[in-house]
């Protein structure tokens, strides 16, 4: 059975990744990027944009992973307390 996802949903979605996106690309340019008086990137400037876009991956995709595992923990919890309520005394 497949989740259909309203057209608002889908839009607000595209707009919180294209703001996540520019908000990236401006931190590791700002950091990055020095040299203005040529037309191509320097090796160094290159390096340093692609480390920086693996460090905002690997972040969040910890960042998700813990959110999932606090999730998960959330649910135990509440599924043994309402275990608890359950049973009788």
């Amino acid at each position: 059975m497949a989740v259909q996802v309203s057209e608002s949903d889908q839009i607000k979605q595209f707009k919180e990744f294209l703001g996540t996106y520019n908000k990236v690309t401006e931190n590791c340019f700002m950091d990055c990027v020095k040299d203005f008086t040529n037309r191509e990137v320097k090796p160094e400037e290159s390096s340093c944009s692609e480390s920086c876009l693996q460090k905002y991956l690997k972040m969040t995709q910890r960042i998700s992973m813990r959110f999932q595992e606090y999730h998960i923990q959330q649910n135990e919890a509440l599924a043994a307390k309402a275990g608890l309520l359950g049973q009788p005394r």
